[in-house]
């Protein structure tokens, strides 16, 4: 039996997806995952039985993803689950600036008096907007959002350019070929009248947009920020609304210092808040936790490699390791001075840390130890299926 802690609501169609062979509650003293929404985790004690988290969403800033790393434990994600419900908001944010819609809004609704009709016909020329057709918008960021937001605007009639230096071959296969590609980011800010950011915040992203590049801007655009705040700097983003270089900042990641400045359209962090998102989530978080725990295969980790070996139930071991030379040579030797035949075989790293899975066929003893493989200096998790 796993024991699953969950620290926040999700939905019920993700939950069902566990099978009886799973104890899912809100707190247990010896869990083997733990299954979050929004929970911060960086304060957290790991307990040593803790083999996975799952996070049923794509941003993991609440996640201390080295620090679990180097116990050996896959952090999931699950990127494309709510992808949809950010592509059609963001599309709803275009509307909301070419046609000046909220100004136009809130004008209107403050209207009293029996000459509304005549009022408006004077005043309507104040929310003259333009047409999204033609436009040219640059997407930064080529994921599973930025990709079908790029095909839609494009069917849209929008010229649309993306730039991603570490666009994944999945991704590419996504965009459409009609889709331009810049090499630099500032010829891609240089060009568009509007720009949209789907970026992962990372150390390299953090403030990324900065006074420099708000310099590179094409004068009087629109940027879009649905990915995260911190990905724009906002000292630096209150220069150019001041000044109007930027006509407009929509962003999902509001605060008191952003609702300060003038020209901003700001939304209360509603990206995947749908009904179809928040069971997309569910699902994918649960069904990758239930592969790694079932079957020690990784898919959507994001501090781990993705390694993925078909399960033919013969008995399985995993080997969560440091990216060092010679490892797998060590677990090899290990396994034959142990008399255990290798059957099947993969190994995948992804910066410091690597994961080996090894099928073995000649041997049925429950009771195998994995003491000799845990000796190896930089192995930091063993199990065995």
């Amino acid at each position: 039996m796993y024991q699953v802690q969950l620290w926040n609501d999700l939905s019920d169609k993700g939950l069902k997806r566990f099978t009886d062979d799973y104890h899912v509650q809100r707190e247990t003293e010896q869990p083997d995952a733990f299954l979050v929404r929004s929970k911060d985790l960086h304060d957290m004690r790991f307990p040593d039985s803790l083999k996975a988290v799952a996070r049923a969403g794509v941003g993991v800033n609440t996640i201390p993803l080295n620090q679990l790393a180097n116990r050996g434990i896959p952090v999931f994600s699950t990127p494309g689950a709510n992808a949809n419900a950010v592509k059609e908001l963001v599309i709803g944010s275009l509307f909301l600036t070419a046609r000046k819609l909220v100004p136009s809004l809130l004008w209107t609704n403050n209207l009293r008096g029996p000459d509304i009709p005549e009022r408006i016909e004077a005043n309507k020329k104040q929310f003259v907007g333009t047409e999204l057709l033609g436009k040219r918008i640059g997407i930064v960021g080529l994921g599973a959002i930025g990709a079908n937001l790029a095909n839609t605007l494009h069917e849209l009639g929008m010229s649309v350019t993306g730039y991603d230096p570490h666009m994944s071959v999945e991704s590419a296969w996504r965009v459409s070929n009609q889709i331009q590609r810049a090499t630099q980011l500032e010829d891609l800010l240089a060009t568009s009248d509007y720009i949209t950011l789907h970026l992962p915040l990372v150390d390299a992203t953090t403030g990324l947009l900065d006074a420099s590049l708000f310099s590179k801007m094409k004068h009087g655009a629109t940027l879009l920020n649905f990915s995260r705040g911190e990905l724009v700097d906002e000292e630096a983003l209150a220069d150019v609304l001041r000044s109007g270089r930027l006509a407009n900042y929509v962003t999902d990641f509001p605060n008191a210092f952003i609702l300060s400045l003038p020209r901003v359209i700001a939304l209360p962090h509603i990206g995947a808040s749908t009904s179809e998102a928040e069971e997309n989530c569910a699902i994918m978080a649960v069904d990758q936790l239930r592969l790694f725990l079932e079957t020690g295969n990784i898919r959507n980790a994001v501090n781990f490699p993705a390694v993925e070996l078909p399960f033919t139930g013969k008995r399985r071991i995993t080997i969560a390791h440091h990216n060092i030379p010679n490892m797998v040579g060590q677990i090899a030797s290990v396994l034959a001075q142990e008399s255990i035949n290798i059957a099947n075989m993969i190994n995948g790293s992804k910066d410091a840390i690597a994961y080996t899975i090894i099928d073995i066929d000649n041997h049925a003893d429950e009771s195998i130890s994995l003491d000799r493989l845990k000796q190896i200096p930089g192995v930091l998790k063993t199990r065995l299926l």
